[in-house]
């Protein structure tokens, strides 16, 4: 029972080596525009709703963009693995720069929520296709430099992206933060090209052994079940957002609605954290569930409890951004490095920078904590999200490869939609006078230290099953 598959090959020296150079760059890219694009809408959207004069469906969106994303998640995952990454790349980007245009030049918000609608699917497909493209074009020995490249793009967006997009909308035209990423997307998707011809296509590739991963179904199409996942999270939404006796019945049909949908949408074996892909998928929801629920309450922590202004409260972030990008860099210096201990010892960090955060909203002149509280915990997630991303690539066959990187990333995306609600919930029963601001957060904190030290205990399954 290892952690790792020793590749034959001679190890490359770079990423950035001749062979791949213009592969890593497109990726470097491409992830960075989608995580640019995804952060800079939240500052920018305010001003975009007001312009369109449609404030009354302010969410309306952000809740087409997670269900369209969710459906683009699943369709790459299937056509990734029966066609190859090649046409469903294209299609990707095709679709989000489509997207982007829509967006960028709508004059109603039906326009607008259609263009969030036809990016959410672009931005679905390319995210689950590149991690195929990576398995195909890329050595085992370069995976963790990869994905701490991929890492430090989605990232590197998050300390730039507000301040731009705000700058853009305020004092130039909210469309740009639209239609200035259209250049971007095809300059990636040029440097990508020469990845995509050497990646096999279906009628080049032989044919491919069976899933080695059991998901309920079989082969049976799951895009109507990503579409019932994304509805169920937006009827919990509606529902904590409501706070009276409608929201009950309203929550528990959006609950079945994601009870049932992930039950098709994620392997067999994740409820139990099965050993293998099971416990990589749901170690992937428990980080990202347990980190970024914190993470989108610290600059409320610091405004709300401490009375620190906008731009002082969201420093912490900034930092944890730097700390995250760095351990992603420092992962991939280390290809042997045994991947289970590294998302271990990051889960540990992330419980840690969650309790120090839950002392902040507590104990009267700890705000200054928050600072390396948030760098320790970005190192964390900077150790366990590449990898995650390396042990999912290891648990996977040519012929479900697509399928297991799109329950990774639904996983994620379910996990993190789910406890970011739950802690938008007591924010607004803290609004409401139930209880103060302080006990909210609080609350939220321990309750993701709770998921993180769940965390700990599934880390040691991630380790790839004994050969029978």
């Amino acid at each position: 029972m290892t952690d790792s598959i020793t590749d034959a090959r001679p190890e490359p020296v770079s990423v950035f080596g001749k062979q791949y150079r213009g592969t890593s760059i497109g990726l470097l890219l491409i992830v960075s525009i989608v995580a640019f694009e995804a952060m800079s809408v939240v500052t920018a959207m305010p001003i975009v709703v007001e312009s369109l004069d449609g404030m009354a469906y302010y969410a309306w969106p952000f809740s087409a963009f997670m269900v369209a994303n969710l459906l683009g998640m699943v369709l790459a995952g299937e056509l990734a693995d029966k066609l190859g990454p090649t046409r469903p790349m294209v299609v990707g980007l095709v679709a989000f720069a489509l997207g982007l245009l829509v967006a960028g030049t709508a004059t109603t918000m039906v326009q607008l929520i259609v263009g969030r609608l036809v990016q959410g699917l672009g931005g679905g497909i390319l995210i689950v296709v590149m991690y195929v493209l990576i398995g195909v074009s890329f050595p085992p020995s370069l995976h963790p430099r990869v994905f701490g490249l991929t890492a430090i793009g989605w990232v590197m967006p998050g300390l730039l992206g507000p301040v731009v997009a705000g700058s853009l909308a305020q004092h130039a035209h909210w469309r740009l933060v639209f239609l200035g990423l259209l250049p971007l997307v095809i300059l990636g998707a040029l440097l990508i090209v020469p990845g995509l011809r050497r990646a096999p296509s279906a009628a080049a590739a032989p044919v491919p052994a069976p899933p080695s991963n059991a998901y309920r179904g079989g082969a049976a199409a799951r895009w109507p079940y990503a579409l019932l996942a994304g509805v169920g999270v937006v009827l919990l939404q509606l529902a904590g957002e409501r706070l009276d006796l409608v929201a009950i019945p309203v929550a528990l049909v959006g609950l079945v609605s994601v009870v049932v949908a992930v039950r098709r949408l994620l392997p067999v074996g994740v409820a139990s954290a099965a050993a293998g892909l099971p416990a990589v998928v749901l170690m992937r929801g428990l980080a990202a569930g347990s980190f970024f629920a914190v993470d989108t309450l610290v600059p409320l922590t610091l405004s709300s409890v401490h009375g620190w202004s906008a731009v002082a409260a969201g420093l912490p972030l900034t930092f944890g951004a730097l700390g995250w990008s760095g351990a992603s860099w420092l992962q991939g210096r280390y290809p042997n490095l045994p991947r289970s201990v590294a998302v271990g010892t990051g889960m540990v960090a992330v419980g840690i920078a969650s309790s120090s955060m839950a002392v902040v909203a507590w104990v009267p002149g700890s705000a200054w904590v928050a600072f390396p509280a948030w760098i320790f915990g970005g190192i964390g997630m900077g150790l366990v999200m590449p990898s995650l991303s390396v042990l999912l690539l290891e648990n996977s066959t040519d012929a479900d490869r697509g399928r297991n990187s799109a329950s990774l990333q639904i996983s994620d995306a379910l996990t993190s939609s789910l406890t970011i609600g739950f802690g938008g919930v007591l924010v607004a029963a803290a609004t409401a006078g139930a209880f103060g601001m302080s006990t909210a957060i609080g609350a939220i904190d321990v309750a993701m230290v709770g998921i993180a030290v769940v965390g700990v205990l599934v880390a040691p399954r991630l380790r790839l099953r004994s050969a029978p």
